[in-house]
């Protein structure tokens, strides 16, 4: 009996869908709508009965929804849906799992603390955020009917990590759901699902996209449980163009290769920062004084191209350091074949308030690494030259 094809394989070949003129992989269809043959066709692909092409803003498009049965595979669910970005995707998870009330734990991308925090509950929604070392905190919230729990891990930016099949039990035993957001780690890296979690988040801008030219967010997991953000996904419009979700086959066909480029080259750099007199601390999970290394050796198979320096002298310190780096480009976003720095409190947790970061361990001094997949030696010199200004 042939066994099922290894990760690699699935990165090539998952999803694709036969084409009559013989391309190796699916063509980008650029087709907003599809004729049928016949009007009862038509419905039994509206009404989900037989699968088929029918309108591009529902997703179903065959560019689209290829790549979306390649990510599934990836991640190991039943069904992946393809979003315009990141953040569209948790705003459909939300508002399709969230209307009992959800729990944050742990740190997370500012924009996601944002939504929770400060624009779904104008809506009514209930959010409560917790710190990494509150898990305790997670049974009280559960217990007053929240219904959905959240968290990113490793997290930005401080890399925390947390226990995803640890949360998952405590989770379910109220009959809750777990949705973690994987952007991190990718597939590659960690199974949130094999773990135990019931909903996989991605921006998929960051290392699925992998070149810094697309847009777009994934959210994998049961078909029952995607349905209802299915729904939401529709009527909010945020489905991507299938000329995204080619680029976003594209990549995923090389990102095994990729990650482990990307973990190799962190690891070299947080070996030398490690030991820099002007850097205070390294935030990375490979290294063996972090704290959550051990966990991190457990739940994941490589511990991703993000590292986070605290320097020395804090925000004046952190942002002549910044200013001083040629190689690595100072911008936001992460997971490109190029090396990118950030200052957290500069960009991504900018609207998080002081009392709020101060709170999260999320200092003035922290320098964010995106580390990409030039030569290790050449962004340490960099990083080097930069400090000794």
């Amino acid at each position: 009996m042939p066994r099922d094809p290894l990760f690699s394989t699935r990165c090539i070949h998952a999803g694709e869908r036969p084409d009559p003129q013989g391309s190796p992989f699916t063509p980008l269809y650029r087709t907003t709508t599809f004729r049928h043959d016949s009007a009862q066709g038509l419905l039994d692909v509206i009404e989900g009965r037989v699968p088929g092409n029918l309108y591009t803003r529902y997703g179903l498009n065959p560019t689209i929804q290829s790549v979306e049965d390649k990510l599934a595979s990836l991640e190991g669910g039943e069904r992946a849906l393809l979003f315009t970005s990141g953040m569209a995707a948790a705003s459909s998870l939300f508002f399709a799992h969230g209307r009992d009330g959800i729990v944050c734990i742990g740190d997370a991308y500012g924009g996601t603390l944002d939504l929770l925090g400060e624009r779904l509950p104008q809506l009514g929604l209930r959010a409560d955020c917790l710190l990494g070392h509150e898990p305790d905190r997670l049974d009280a919230c559960l217990r007053a009917g929240s219904r959905l729990v959240f968290l990113e891990t490793p997290a930005n930016p401080t890399l925390h990590l947390l226990d995803i099949r640890a949360i998952a039990e405590q989770a379910h035993a109220y009959g809750a759901l777990l949705a973690v957001d994987n952007t991190f780690a990718t597939p590659v890296n960690q199974r949130p699902l094999e773990l135990g979690a019931d909903l996989v988040l991605h921006s998929a801008t960051k290392y699925l996209g992998g070149h810094s030219d697309l847009t777009a967010g994934v959210l994998v997991g049961a078909a029952a449980l995607l349905e209802a953000t299915n729904d939401w996904r529709k009527c909010l419009g945020q489905v991507p163009a299938p000329d995204t979700a080619a680029l976003l086959a594209r990549s995923l066909r090389t990102l095994p290769l990729r990650v482990r480029q990307h973990n190799e080259n962190a690891q070299a750099i947080a070996e030398a920062m490690r030991r820099h007199p002007r850097v205070r601390r390294v935030l990375y999970p490979g290294l063996a004084e972090f704290p959550g290394h051990a966990l991190a050796k457990r739940q994941m198979s490589g511990f991703g191209g993000i590292l986070t320096l605290e320097i020395d002298g804090g925000w004046a310190a952190a942002v002549a350091t910044l200013d001083r780096l040629r190689l690595i480009a100072n911008a936001p976003s992460l997971g490109g074949a190029e090396s990118l720095a950030t200052l957290p409190a500069l960009t991504t947790h900018h609207d998080t308030s002081a009392e709020e970061r101060t709170r999260r361990g999320i200092t003035d001094g922290m320098l964010r690494l995106s580390v990409g997949l030039e030569d290790a030696a050449d962004l340490i010199a960099d990083l080097e030259q930069a400090l000794a200004g």
